[in-house]
């Protein structure tokens, strides 16, 4: 018996992506479908290229056309993915989703967590840009190994004059410290800063960009302000350690994205530095800064906890010689910060379905 594309659309539609709540039919995510004899070819297109559910769903499909169809069925499942925008995305729109990686004060990590997350959203095929707008202490020079770059520029069409960013790792980089003397303070006021901090959005041909994360300076200040109420923000995540110093400015920073006029959805909390483990020993854990802080504060505030980064040297001293350590083959780390970057990919295809269908 022939089997028909309408059979398979059929089986697939008992297939349900667990985080929309819908089957993957309805959801448009199978294409380019196939059939010759028992062999059946189509794609499957998902909202993200860091979907942690990926094999799930593919196992899913092929048990489905094999239940519902044929169990002679040969099944070739191509996987690819489309990144999902905010309905409310209509200024830079060749940027899909905009993510704030912010904490509530400084030297909890911040930097080294926006910069692994760039790198691994950039490792699974996504298109990925990184912005530095730490006016007090740009760090993704120093990350990078771009201490002395500058970057270039063109004119457009119709006379203006756009900055290209920096590419490296596969990831569009720009730092306010780029246009700095790296061993000389420069004294921003503050409308002089976000004004500057527009200019990297706005006067930069970023190209197409399936996120763009913004590594925020410490505290709750006007750059912060600035670029919510400026800019079209798919979410913030928060960094912090376990100390309840950290944990009660964190607190603050949270609240704030939850502001009238700000109401920034929050993709979840990171907790940095939560505990010691030797490389040696990795099943080994020390908690010496207290432990479960970042979990009770995501529960506090209802949000997703995205996870644990321990406290282990490889990870300062990649940083410091330029270059991520999620660049590097680390089993531990591979898992930490994929499962963080799966997370928060997974949050905003959500929420990006939630407002279509509002």
């Amino acid at each position: 018996m022939q089997i028909s594309p309408q059979q398979v659309l059929d089986a697939l539609k008992n297939v349900e992506d667990p985080d929309l709540k819908k089957d993957l039919v309805t959801l448009n995510m199978i294409k380019d479908l196939q059939i010759v004899d028992t062999q059946i070819n189509f794609t499957l297109e998902l909202t993200t290229p860091a979907c942690p559910m990926k094999d799930m769903l593919k196992n899913a499909c092929t048990n489905a056309i094999k239940h519902f169809v044929s169990a002679e069925a040969e099944i070739n499942i191509n996987i690819t993915s489309r990144v999902t925008q905010p309905t409310n995305s209509s200024s830079l729109d060749n940027i899909k989703n905009i993510i704030l990686v912010s904490s509530g004060k400084g030297g909890v990590g911040k930097s080294t967590v926006a910069s692994n997350l760039a790198v691994v959203l950039a490792k699974d095929g996504a298109k990925v840009g990184l912005i530095d707008a730490d006016i007090y202490g740009p760090s993704v020079p120093t990350m990078f190994d771009l201490v002395d770059a500058k970057p270039g520029a063109e004119e457009t069409a119709d006379g203006k004059t756009k900055i290209l960013p920096i590419e490296k790792y596969g990831i569009k980089l720009l730092s306010l410290g780029f246009f700095a003397d790296p061993g000389q303070p420069v004294p921003w006021r503050g409308p002089m800063a976000s004004n500057a901090v527009k200019q990297l959005f706005n006067d930069t041909n970023w190209g197409e960009l399936d996120y763009l994360i913004v590594d925020l300076p410490p505290g709750t200040g006007d750059i912060h302000i600035t670029i919510t109420q400026s800019f079209p923000i798919s979410g913030a995540v928060v960094v912090t350690t376990p100390q309840q110093v950290a944990l009660a400015d964190t607190h603050k920073g949270l609240a704030m994205f939850r502001m009238p006029g700000i109401n920034i959805p929050i993709l979840g909390v990171i907790e940095n530095m939560s505990y010691f483990t030797p490389e040696e020993l990795p099943e080994n854990k020390y908690y010496i800064f207290g432990k479960g802080g970042g979990t009770k504060l995501a529960e506090r505030f209802d949000v997703p906890f995205l996870g644990e980064i321990p406290i282990i040297q490889s990870i300062a001293e990649a940083g410091d010689n330029g270059k991520p350590v999620a660049l590097n083959e680390n089993p531990l780390l591979d898992v930490i910060f994929g499962d963080i970057a799966s997370k928060i990919a997974q949050q905003i295809s959500i929420n990006n379905a939630q407002m279509v269908n509002c």
